[in-house]
């Protein structure tokens, strides 16, 4: 096995980032126990079931490693550093400080809410803005925006990376 460098600010083992790798082991084991625990379930019973679990988070946190590299909070941030004024929601002579925070939000609630639309959890992502934003001044009506658009940036980069429509959004 050939030696890696670790960058302990953006990994948590060897090749992993860890919202790559819970976003990885909930898509993996999600398909990987359905997939594996239908088919041992039909042949043994119930044990089946649990060892298809068991093999879908393995085999989820395998592809988490994969998906890792993808979502970097920290070449997230660098890429909404550069594109937020040209976004159509942001306020004229608004800074990145205030929508920085509803960015890193989006980012770090995709692992939170793992595989999950957007749209189905914005009411529990605007009722804990406040907590999240930091030195933002912006009002959830106004993040929001920049929060969506984070999130899907990450499910995109995750549906390319994983087949499969795995925030069930239709793409």
């Amino acid at each position: 096995m050939a030696n890696k460098t670790v960058d302990r600010d953006k990994t948590s083992e060897l090749g992993s980032h860890p919202v790559g790798t819970g976003v990885g082991a909930a898509v993996g084991g999600i398909a990987g126990a359905a997939a594996t625990g239908a088919v041992a379930g039909s042949t043994v019973g119930p044990i089946g079931t649990v060892v298809g679990a068991v093999a879908g988070a393995v085999v989820g946190g395998l592809a988490g490693k994969g998906i890792a590299g993808l979502i970097d909070p920290a070449a997230e941030d660098n890429y909404w550093r550069d594109a937020y004024s040209s976004r159509p929601y942001v306020s004229s002579g608004a800074t990145y400080d205030d929508y920085g925070p509803a960015y890193r939000y989006g980012v770090d609630s995709y692992q939170r809410y793992e595989g999950r639309p957007f749209d189905e959890v914005e009411s529990d992502l605007g009722r804990d803005w406040d907590r999240a934003k930091g030195t933002s001044k912006l009002g959830w009506d106004n993040a929001k925006h920049a929060t969506r658009d984070s999130w899907q940036r990450v499910s995109d980069a995750v549906e390319r990376a994983v087949p499969g429509d795995s925030d069930r959004d239709g793409k």
